[in-house]
């Protein structure tokens, strides 16, 4: 695989206004679209993760169909869908930049289709885990390709609020996956073994309504031009214009500001490296703080919530789904009660804030649980106030590097942070918080806590020095594009 990224002499020198044509949009009918086609694919995620844990119990049962137990699908399955989902990031990630983000975006969704209908048939343990694997492929590709893309159509004085509420929508699919499971688990209406299978189903057919709705959703115009295909690009953002301007009964404001590049027939994984590592190596450093410390919050929370509940409060399993949707709704008003605000107060104090507060609350918490302070309400309450800003902040991870770097490594840099953070917190997060939750022990299960709120509480402060003051500026400004000119920007 190259290691360059030469010019492509087929293309020439592009001249052209299209991101300036972009951010100057109006809110309309068309931005709606792509948020619906792009973003509510996170339903689907939070809809997996939380169906797999809240069911992991009767999983482990005898008449389920599967010879697993419960720490098996909240360790062994759970870490297998991170590590899927880490290796599909990279993948899909690599190849989002170089073929497009429309063709990913409809790739990787119909991977996740095929895995999570194969899950739903599981017939042993070693055929569940591989497609937990297959799933998480399909779904890492998928914060790479969308986030790309949804970055790139958004005008930039929306593009934070809008990619926070997006990314948060993975807990209205928490909410729709822990009410699911109190259906599944409950014997009086579906037998033991065909519950279960039949949410990972419902999963398939919200997808395909997804897929539907995507077709409609056009290629980023500027990867287009920055792959040579300018005519493309122009036709695109005009079409997009017009229907706008017919919506809104008013004429656009003019554009402000060209950008000329030098299409390149490819970026090779060298000068992604050299870009991301040596040039920002200061964004470098923040994101990977802010995806390692959101990974081990939420897995020390999230992974092991229900065996929490059922050892030391003895919650009925089939009864963990409604405290966890309740935990879920707090998670999902965070991004969108003060997304608003990482446009307007802006990214550096929001970012840093969000972090350390939901780091020091659940220090909070974990001292009260240790304490045997909490019953299984409180400690719920205590998640929801805990996950109400850590949520904003974990969505904000996804934005900060999908926006401070050059578009042409957008996809892979989402994917490269998202692996590596996922990885330490996602993969090491599970196997660890599971053996912690499994003791039955107040103070293990109180370590765990302590774990995730330090991580979080230190990138908060890493946030604090080196977040990047991207609101309401245009991509190209944040970060330039490796076709023009070398990058003079902030390289911090």
């Amino acid at each position: 695989m190259a290691t360059d990224d030469p010019v492509d002499a087929r293309a020439g020198t592009i001249t052209t206004a299209v991101p300036a044509r972009l951010d100057r949009l109006p809110w309309s009918r068309w931005h709606w679209t792509v948020v619906i086609g792009l973003g509510t694919v996170w339903i689907l995620d939070g809809l997996e993760v939380t169906v797999v844990g809240s069911i992991a119990s009767r999983l482990s049962e005898e008449g389920s169909g599967l010879p697993v137990s419960a720490a098996q699908v909240t360790g062994i399955a759970a870490a297998l869908y991170v590590a899927g989902a880490c290796s599909g990031a990279l993948f899909f990630g690599w190849l989002t930049d170089r073929y497009g983000r429309k063709k990913l975006f409809l790739i990787t969704l119909a991977v996740y289709l095929a895995a999570t209908a194969l899950t739903a048939v599981s017939f042993s343990s070693w055929w569940f885990f591989a497609f937990r694997f297959l799933t998480g492929f399909g779904i890492g590709g998928e914060y790479a390709a969308i986030n790309s893309a949804v970055d790139e159509l958004i005008p930039s004085r929306y593009r934070g609020r809008v990619d926070l509420v997006i990314n948060g929508s993975f807990w209205l699919g928490a909410v729709g996956g822990a009410l699911l499971s109190v259906l599944a688990l409950d014997t009086d209406l579906l037998a033991m073994n065909v519950g279960w299978r039949l949410t990972f189903a419902l999963g398939v057919v919200l997808g395909l309504v997804i897929l539907l709705v995507r077709r409609n959703v056009p290629e980023s115009p500027r990867w287009l031009f920055l792959h040579g295909r300018g005519e493309e690009a122009e036709e695109l953002v005009t079409d997009i214009e017009e229907r706008i301007t017919a919506e809104k009964g008013r004429p656009l404001p003019a554009p402000e500001g060209e950008i000329t590049v030098h299409p390149r027939a490819g970026i090779g994984f060298g000068v992604i490296a050299r870009t991301v590592l040596s040039t920002y190596r200061k964004r470098a450093a923040l994101g990977f703080s802010l995806f390692i410390g959101q990974a081990f919050l939420y897995n020390a929370i999230t992974f092991g919530f229900g065996a929490i509940l059922t050892t030391f409060y003895d919650v009925p399993s089939g009864s963990t789904g409604y405290y966890f949707a309740v935990m879920a709704v707090g998670n999902f008003l965070g991004p969108l009660l003060l997304g608003r605000l990482f446009d307007t107060l802006g990214r550096r104090i929001m970012i840093s804030g969000t972090y350390v507060l939901s780091g020091l609350l659940l220090f909070g918490t974990a001292w009260l649980f240790d304490g045997g302070h909490l019953t299984a309400k409180t400690l719920t309450a205590c998640w929801c106030v805990v996950l109400f800003f850590a949520s904003a902040g974990a969505s904000s991870a996804y934005l900060t590097v999908s926006e401070i770097f050059p578009m042409e490594t957008r996809a892979m840099a989402i994917a490269f942070f998202y692996a590596i953070g996922t990885a330490a917190g996602g993969i090491s997060g599970p196997l660890l918080f599971s053996k912690l939750t499994e003791t039955g022990v107040i103070a293990d299960t109180a370590l765990a806590f302590r774990i995730g709120a330090a991580l979080m509480t230190l990138a908060g402060l890493t946030a604090a020095a080196l977040a990047v003051n991207a609101e309401r500026r245009s991509l190209e400004d944040i970060a330039a594009p490796l076709s023009t000119t070398a990058p003079t920007g902030a390289r911090s």
